[in-house]
């Protein structure tokens, strides 16, 4: 006569720590899915405010004013670049490709920026400078590259960039027998642009452009 096999009870609570286990393991492994999928999308903005604290990848730094220390007498060339991502119909270029400047002195060069399209277009300027290592050095007091910037149908317009380099780049030996810096702009097309909001009693000239 065949006996049906039978489970003990420490067998069963065995199979119930088990499939316990397993589930705990399982949450486990979702949580951290989720949080490096969340890290990821996190990373973007840290990554963005990191190059502007640091002036990592030759990101530029923005300041308010000039040098409290005054410009030195050593000189140093800025070249310019310009580019236009496809796109954006847009003519863009520097007024004189390179200038001597004193480092520490303040500094006001000039785009020129032609819109080409039959329509109105709008672009974001994207910058930095070569070589990397003067990114934290290479200080904007002014640039059009702050904003989006609005051309409409055939318009030119002279964009202006104050500037200087950061006296303390002399202490920095990574940066010892450097003679020439390139500042390098590249226009985007924006899709949607930010309308800003009209002040009390401004007419709005945008209507027909956006």
């Amino acid at each position: 006569m065949n006996q049906k096999p039978t489970i003990s009870r420490d067998q069963s609570r065995r199979a119930t720590k088990g499939l316990g286990r397993d589930a705990l393991v399982a949450s486990i492994c979702g949580g951290v899915v989720a949080l490096m999928v969340g890290a990821s999308y996190a990373a973007v903005p840290f990554y963005n405010w990191f190059c502007r604290a640091t002036g990592f990848n030759g990101t530029t730094q923005v300041a308010t004013s000039a040098p409290a220390s005054g410009p030195i007498a050593r000189k140093i060339t800025v070249r310019f670049d310009s580019n236009v991502a496809p796109g954006l119909p847009w003519k863009f270029e520097p007024e004189q490709s390179e200038v001597e400047v004193n480092i520490g002195q303040v500094t006001t060069i000039y785009y020129t920026v032609t819109n080409q399209a039959a329509r109105t277009t709008t672009g974001q300027a994207a910058y930095n400078v070569a070589p990397l290592t003067v990114g934290s050095y290479f200080q904007k007091i002014n640039c059009f590259c702050f904003t989006e910037q609005t051309m409409a149908p055939g318009e030119k317009r002279e964009m202006p960039v104050v500037f200087y380099v950061d006296p303390s780049i002399v202490s920095d030996h990574d940066n010892d027998g450097l003679s020439t810096i390139t500042l390098s702009y590249t226009f985007y097309p924006v899709r949607e642009p930010v309308v800003k909001p009209l002040a009390s009693g401004e007419d709005d000239k945008r209507k027909g452009n956006l």
